[in-house]
């Protein structure tokens, strides 16, 4: 693993970045079955403004030391991305899926209800599938608080990890951003690391269960 990397990780656990994050205790599909890990959501997802190799996923991928899939796609709303859910989720044996979406329809106008029922839709779909989510919030700068409460009662109704601002903490800081609404590779980092904290005891839990179950 990258020393930076490594170093980033240990920054994050020190500084206390779990906190406003959700862990239910009781998470949907701990005991899943499937293998893959993948990245769900638009451009944060995707990588925009970021170096080759330095987009969230393939960070997160180096941490965990296992393949992360990155099925993020520049522009999407939550009705684009409903609409490839199952191509590019449902039927590549998800483990656990982080869903990341909402920017685009906030800057397209469209209304937060007809938002939060892609979201939803999105999510119960991936639990019936046998996965567990995480559910990224996109807020501070572009979304204001519009969505604050409305990703947390969705994360919470449907038993999903939840990270309520992804990019806490960056829009204002001109030098981890490479525009407006994008980090750069530095940026990038943060959000990887963010990420990985909730996704790695997601993952321990799971493999205990699975362990317990199959007799272990």
């Amino acid at each position: 693993m990258n020393s930076k990397i490594r170093l980033l990780i240990a920054l994050g656990m020190a500084g206390g970045l779990l906190a406003g994050c959700s862990f239910p205790p009781d998470v949907a599909n701990l005991d899943s079955a499937g293998s893959a890990i993948i990245c769900f959501g638009d451009s944060l997802t995707e990588g925009v403004g970021a170096s080759a190799g330095h987009d969230y996923p393939s960070l997160l991928a180096k941490t965990l030391g296992r393949e992360v899939i990155n099925a993020g796609v520049a522009g999407e709303t939550t009705d684009m991305g409903l609409r490839r859910l199952e191509g590019d989720v449902l039927s590549r044996d998800p483990l656990l899926v982080i869903v990341e979406f909402g920017g685009n329809d906030f800057l397209h106008g469209v209304r937060k209800e007809e938002v939060f029922a892609h979201l939803d839709e999105m999510v119960r779909r991936i639990q019936e599938k046998g996965a567990m989510v995480v559910l990224v919030g996109v807020q501070p700068g572009l979304v204001g608080d519009a969505y604050r409460a409305d990703y947390a009662r969705l994360a919470g109704s449907r038993r999903a990890a939840f990270i309520p601002n992804i990019l806490e903490g960056l829009l204002t800081e001109p030098d981890l951003m490479s525009d407006t609404l994008h980090p750069n590779d530095r940026g990038y980092e943060r959000i990887a690391y963010r990420i990985f904290n909730v996704v790695k005891p997601l993952l321990e839990r799971a493999g205990k269960g699975n362990r317990k179950g199959n007799g272990a």
